[in-house]
């Protein structure tokens, strides 16, 4: 048996965890009509099948008709879930992976126009920031039916055959309970602390009489809240004391912060920028308090630090969530000494923030995840060797480049540049997201690894590609800023790009002008405020830098706001003009008939990419498709066939930003998806 600390087995209670590593409750937003169907259930057995111990499933299953998601969670009120939950269980457990899910009730954490039309409850009337919604304050007949949800739901899921579950609280209706934040009750569930527990301890109760001592019954709390008034980390403590005095709970899940805001959840669950594993100690510091078993994740993205959290006793399981996104089979590479083969998360939180806004969960950088379906984490091997060319060296032709080497093709790669990376490395060289090379850096080992042959500093021509003889070309050249969009003086202003890469030395007084809502303006605005300089955002949208996020602004906004800048949206740069050494920037409104001027010393102006195609153009007569894509192939998996030019020497394709201004998960998804096949 290794000695590794991560792969030593766990006993908690009756159940045997194979290892120490888990995925901790989640919800990638893949329920069809609320319930976790071939999608979700393809997505957790995946990472089941490669080792881990223990997966979580749905982050914030919801309870009850009156808790409406606002991110696609599991409906655990609803009597059909069981079926589906069942089929997941035991599909998991057939790989030796145990399964449990996350039950809750969002409280004020929703809003009443969502499902039913339901008024949102809490034990109080204050609202919560993120999701804006007054409730009700709760009458004993509301907490009286939703212990009694809490418990239906709890033993729909042991009828389901899941090994345990886990209560959330923090942020949700169980810690706004809690909370005096939130919780403006009279007794006997509000005033003080035994009583604001009370209905914890009655719900836990109900699931214990209802499910049985055998039913696996955690809490996944907060600790301290981090709030002035809130809750402290003493009274973390001594909550946990009591949850585990209660006899009632048989694993503690601990975290720290809050999560009414983009600023305090993104504290809470950490991004790139951000130190790794903060709340790491705080964990430790609980388990030692309490010596109970011990749960906790928040940013702990690579295997020694997991290791050490284990070696050092400060957790019993540690959980590696979005590193298991990146990659589900994390697990297998450590058994299997290839740890270095581990495709790292690099915290752009792609992820959590697409499920803010709405969407599916997809890793910024692996295109399987959330697809398991239709995309494969390990490539297979090709039935027949060709020769494939791909030229640029971005994210998406490192993964092109990637998947056709694994599978088993002669792998020729150009790139104007001396290193690859394309935008990925522009980005990279701000200190706060230098973790995004990272993408580039795992795609060159595994090239490395399989024999890839780079030609850098190679501007390709079609001559150079001919030469290659190839089967397949793959045109990934990327795009180059688009910044004449102006009725006059284009040739006054730069690009972000010229900022960031230092060809143009920030000014004084400084206009962006953003129309692409994306991480660059931002990034530029960053990089001239910390001179010193005065800047303002200016972007025809109704709130700015919409492409970014709630998490990833968080971080830019801690910078920004404490300095000379400020934001201002609904205008539209027309024109700018010399006026002595400065610049008369004029602004319209797409509302009606309105201008305003600005003075200033350099206008910056973001307005996405154009392709960089012409090499695309030049080889395309030459192609046997024409370069053309089946689309209805590419988007179900079947092979791509179009054949217009018999006299064609080879079959060429285009991806990325090559196409249209994009971002890099498109543009590794297009070379995933097609090369796949090739």
């Amino acid at each position: 048996m290794s000695n590794d600390p991560l792969l030593q087995p766990y006993r908690l209670k009756h159940l045997t965890l194979r290892n120490r590593i888990m995925i901790t409750s989640h919800e990638p937003a893949y329920p069809e009509d609320g319930m976790p169907k071939d999608r979700y259930r393809a997505y957790h057995v995946e990472r089941a099948r490669a080792g881990v111990a223990l997966t979580m499933t749905a982050g914030s299953a919801s309870v009850a008709r009156d808790s409406p998601p606002v991110f696609n969670n599991i409906l655990a009120w609803k009597d059909e879930v069981v079926g589906w939950m069942k089929k997941l269980a035991d599909e998991c457990h057939d790989h030796g992976c145990a399964v449990m899910i996350q039950l809750t009730h969002l409280g004020r954490r929703t809003r009443w126009d969502k499902a039913d039309w339901l008024p949102v409850i809490s034990p109080g009337h204050e609202r919560e920031a993120a999701h804006r919604a007054f409730p009700k304050k709760m009458e004993d007949w509301d907490i009286e039916r939703v212990i009694g949800d809490y418990v239906d739901a709890a033993e729909r899921m042991k009828a389901a055959g899941l090994d345990g579950i886990e209560i959330q609280a923090y942020g949700h209706l169980m810690d706004q309970f809690w909370s005096p934040l939130t919780n403006d009750l009279d007794g006997p569930y509000g005033g003080s602390l035994d009583n604001r527990l009370r209905f914890t301890f009655d719900v836990l109760r109900g699931i214990r009489e209802r499910c049985g001592e055998d039913f696996i019954l955690g809490v996944r709390y907060t600790g301290d809240e981090d709030l002035p008034g809130g809750l402290t980390a003493e009274d973390g403590i001594e909550i946990s004391r009591r949850l585990k005095d209660s006899g009632l709970v048989d694993f503690l899940n601990v975290v720290k912060g809050h999560i009414d805001t983009d600023a305090g959840i993104t504290d809470t669950i950490p991004i790139q920028g951000m130190r790794n594993a903060p709340h790491l100690e705080f964990a430790g510091a609980i388990r030692k308090a309490t010596n109970f078993p011990t749960f906790h994740a928040a940013k702990i993205p690579d295997v020694p630090t997991a290791r050490h959290a284990i070696a050092a006793g400060l957790l019993d399981m540690v959980g590696m969530t979005r590193a298991h996104m990146a990659d589900p089979h994390l697990v297998r590479k450590v058994i299997e000494g290839r740890e270095d083969d581990i495709r790292p998360c690099v915290g752009a939180n792609y992820c959590l923030d697409r499920i803010y806004q709405g969407g599916m969960a997809f890793c910024l950088h692996n295109a399987a995840t959330g697809r398991e379906e239709t995309m494969p984490h390990s490539i297979p091997a090709a039935p027949v060797k060709k020769r494939i060319t791909i030229v640029g060296a971005g994210p998406g032709g490192m993964e092109a480049a990637r998947v056709a080497a694994e599978r088993g093709h002669e792998v020729t790669v150009f790139e104007a540049a001396d290193q690859p990376g394309g935008q990925i490395r522009l980005t990279a060289q701000d200190e706060r997201r230098r973790e995004m090379i990272s993408i580039i850096a795992w795609r060159q080992a595994m090239c490395d690894k399989h024999g890839v042959q780079f030609r850098f500093n190679t501007f390709a021509e079609m001559e150079d590609v001919l030469a290659t003889e190839p089967d397949e070309v793959v045109i990934a050249t990327g795009g180059l800023p688009h910044t004449e969009v102006l009725e006059q003086g284009n040739d006054l202003v730069c690009s972000a790009w010229d900022i960031l890469s230092g060809d143009v030395k920030p000014g004084r007084n400084v206009l962006i002008f953003d129309d692409a809502g994306d991480h660059a303006a931002l990034q530029a605005a960053d990089l001239i405020s910390a001179t010193g300089a005065a800047v303002e955002i200016v972007t025809p949208d109704r709130s700015f830098s919409p492409e970014v996020m709630a998490m990833n602004l968080v971080p830019y906004m801690r910078n920004l706001q404490k300095r000379d800048t400020s934001f201002t949206v609904t205008w539209r740069l027309m024109s700018v003009a010399r006026e002595g050494n400065q610049l008369r920037a004029r602004l319209g409104s797409d509302y009606g008939d309105f201008t305003r001027e600005r003075i200033v010393d350099q206008v910056v102006v973001n307005h996405g990419t154009r392709p960089l195609d012409d090499l695309y153009f030049e080889l395309k007569p030459l192609s046997s498709n024409l370069g053309e894509v089946d689309y209805e192939a590419l988007t179900t998996g079947g092979l791509q066939e179009v054949r217009k030019n018999p006299e064609g020497r080879f079959r060429l394709y285009r991806i990325g930003d090559a196409v249209a201004a994009r971002n890099t998960h498109a543009a590794i998804y297009d070379a995933l998806r097609l090369v796949k096949d090739l």
